[in-house]
């Protein structure tokens, strides 16, 4: 019986991590060109050819983004995760807590935004009500528009 061949990990061009994520080409290379995210290895025509750890790692990008990290945040997280996920016990315990700084930010962020949306629902209903409403007339007697 032979042996079956080790299972490799998939490895996406561009347009498909793009495609993947819902980035654009361009976002994609920026967020390389500051350092974000690199393609795994290139084919042999040069294209990018990212991993699957790579194209996660574009979506928590993108999940960071509408939460106001800044580009500098956005690698100290990254960082923090990669080094976790690489770390021997004693330093685990700092990583953790400093990831957990991370997610009570995004939390914070999260609240914001909630009430923001909320905000800006109110207003949507207010201008539906005030385009569906029957016309009325100014005090000066003449229709409003």
């Amino acid at each position: 019986m032979a042996d079956n061949p080790p299972e490799r990990a998939a490895a996406h061009q561009i347009g498909e991590a793009a495609e993947l994520t819902g980035l654009s080409l361009r976002t994609i290379r920026h967020y390389e060109e500051v350092g974000l995210v690199s393609p795994s290895t290139r084919s042999a025509g040069g294209f990018r050819l990212y991993s699957d750890a790579e194209v996660d790692r574009l979506r928590l990008v993108k999940q960071m983004k509408p939460l106001g990290f800044t580009l500098e945040e956005m690698r100290e997280l990254l960082d923090t995760r990669d080094r976790l996920a690489d770390a021997d016990s004693d330093g685990a315990d700092e990583l953790r807590d400093r990831l957990a700084m991370f997610a009570e930010v995004a939390e914070e962020r999260c609240a914001q935004l909630r009430a923001q949306l909320t905000e800006v629902e109110t207003l949507a209903t207010r201008l539906r009500n005030e385009a569906t409403a029957p016309s009325r007339t100014t005090a000066a007697g003449k229709p409003r528009r």
